[in-house]
């Protein structure tokens, strides 16, 4: 028996070096809405498409800059979910832009992978298989 339930994935936090920079990549490559809270200030920067996003922090830059080859502890990578036909949009509109990705075949899923202005690696997935297949 569950204690409790997750509605969905509210958002990932990440740390930048130039909050409207990677503001503006986030709403030109990924289509996110800035949501604008003058509570917060000037952050986070919330990136949203619907219940879900990204917030913007800005990196202490006087901190020892983190290798970002390292497979250690941290977060890897975040995924967004994309139905099959805005799958093949994604990659046409990447393509547009001349953004690198890479495509990757996860039998359940396909996947395209590029980076942000600060090189955190964000996932575009679409299922391929029925959904009963996978999540039963």
């Amino acid at each position: 028996m569950k204690a409790f339930e997750i509605n969905f994935l509210d958002h990932v936090a990440i740390r930048v070096k130039d909050l409207e920079l990677s503001a503006q990549w986030y709403e030109k490559v990924l289509g996110l809405t800035r949501l604008n809270k003058p509570e917060w200030g000037n952050f986070p920067v919330v990136m949203s498409c619907g219940n879900s996003g990204v917030a913007i922090f800005p990196a202490n830059l006087t901190d020892p800059e983190i290798n970002k080859q390292s497979k250690n502890t941290g977060i890897s990578h975040f995924a967004l979910n994309v139905s099959n036909e805005d799958f093949k949009k994604a990659q046409e509109h990447y393509n547009s832009l001349c953004i690198e990705f890479e495509f990757q075949d996860h039998f359940y899923f396909h996947s395209i992978y590029t980076k942000d202005p600060d090189g955190h690696i964000v996932e575009l997935t679409t299922m391929v298989v029925d959904e009963t297949i996978f999540y039963k």
